[in-house]
């Protein structure tokens, strides 16, 4: 099972809330969860987790975000990083539905070559951990960017992080199900 929520107060993403049982001890979901926020972006270097770009000194900052934060229990890394893809593109097929030119190169989300989007997969000693970051108002990205606020209207942000977090659900139960419904062969 799989439980998701939005929640409704406002507060930035430092990093340090990729971590184990997060969502449980902030919003008391036990369990594999998925939990939508908004607010601010800011990730200095020695919060990113992702090597590559914690070696070039890189930074994440934007204005607000739409957040995804995401734990999961008795997954690999390695399906972890097909969940990301799996909601990432799930975002795609959304904004590609509503007639904006968007693209996906790996985690990635891009429109007109300006960037949408930062995410990032890791393990704990007792889950799998994810964050997707949408921008709303990408001022201050340390790179070419382009926030949800541009072309959606606030109904229509909302909109969006209710069908992604709606629709993920129904893929994740639905990955579930068929993994325990077919008849093993020998």
């Amino acid at each position: 099972m799989l439980e998701t929520h939005f929640a409704k107060e406002k507060f930035t993403y430092f990093g340090p809330e990729l971590r184990p049982h997060f969502i449980l001890s902030k919003y008391r979901i036990e369990g594999s969860a998925l939990l939508c926020f908004r607010g601010a972006c800011e990730v200095k270097t020695d919060h990113l987790v992702d090597w590559e770009d914690r070696l070039q000194n890189d930074f994440i900052r934007a204005k607000e975000m739409l957040h995804f934060l995401g734990e999961f229990f008795g997954i690999t890394l390695k399906e972890g990083i097909w969940i990301q893809r799996l909601i990432v593109s799930e975002a795609l097929a959304y904004l590609l539905n509503a007639g904006i030119k968007a693209e996906r190169t790996g985690d990635d989300l891009f429109i007109e070559g300006r960037k949408l989007s930062v995410s990032i997969v890791t393990a704990s000693p007792v889950s799998v951990l994810l964050h997707l970051g949408l921008n709303i108002d990408s001022e201050g990205a340390p790179v070419k960017a382009i926030g949800l606020g541009e072309i959606f209207s606030e109904q229509q942000i909302q909109e969006f992080a209710d069908y992604l977090l709606s629709r993920f659900k129904e893929e994740y139960q639905s990955v579930n199900r068929a993994a325990v419904k077919v008849r093993p062969v020998i």
